[in-house]
């Protein structure tokens, strides 16, 4: 059988300042285990694996090792859920945790919300909406609205959008693409 080349990106790694504030942050807010700890072979750091799933070791590394004064390079890391209670309760939970500089961004193709993690990483929780529009595209999202008209108002936005389309239509126009690509690599 020929299984076709799909990667499919799976964890990330973050450099922390302080290894005990940043597990707690994300297991307090992502529901994530620790699966394994030590200083690594190759990277001489201590590293902790994190995961919210029992069929992946792991989802995010956090490796000690950065400095005191080093920027965060993390551009987002990104968590997704499936309802809008869910964001506000992520919402809840960053800040009960330490998240500063919170906010709400309606994608049009998803409902979001970020914030920067203890040590000033950013970290976007969203959920999908059934339609797409181009991105980059960002309107204010206010949590405290009825989840009926957050998805009105979205479906109304996104259909003025002239890049509208149905979720489904997207990824089958996707699906069209990568298949054409695979066949003129082959």
């Amino acid at each position: 059988m020929n299984v076709p080349y799909i990667p499919n990106l799976s964890h990330c790694g973050i450099f922390c300042r302080d290894l005990v504030v940043m597990k707690r942050f994300y297991t307090g807010v992502f529901d994530m285990q620790e699966t394994d700890r030590g200083i690594g072979g190759t990277f001489r750091y201590e590293l902790v694996f994190l995961s919210g799933r029992d069929d992946q070791h792991h989802q995010l590394v956090l490796a000690g090792g950065r400095a005191a004064d080093a920027p965060s390079t993390v551009m987002q890391l990104s968590f997704k859920v499936k309802t809008i209670d869910h964001l506000r309760e992520a919402r809840r939970r960053a800040l009960s945790l330490g998240a500063t500089k919170m906010r709400g961004l309606n994608h049009g193709n998803a409902l979001s919300i970020y914030c920067m993690d203890p040590e000033d990483n950013t970290v976007e929780v969203y959920l999908d909406t059934p339609w797409y529009v181009s991105q980059p595209h960002g309107d204010p999202l206010d949590l405290d609205e009825a989840d009926e008209a957050i998805w009105a108002q979205t479906e109304r936005v996104v259909r003025s959008d002239p890049s509208f389309m149905p979720a489904e239509e997207w990824a089958a126009r996707f699906a069209r693409r990568s298949e054409a690509l695979r066949a003129a690599s082959n």
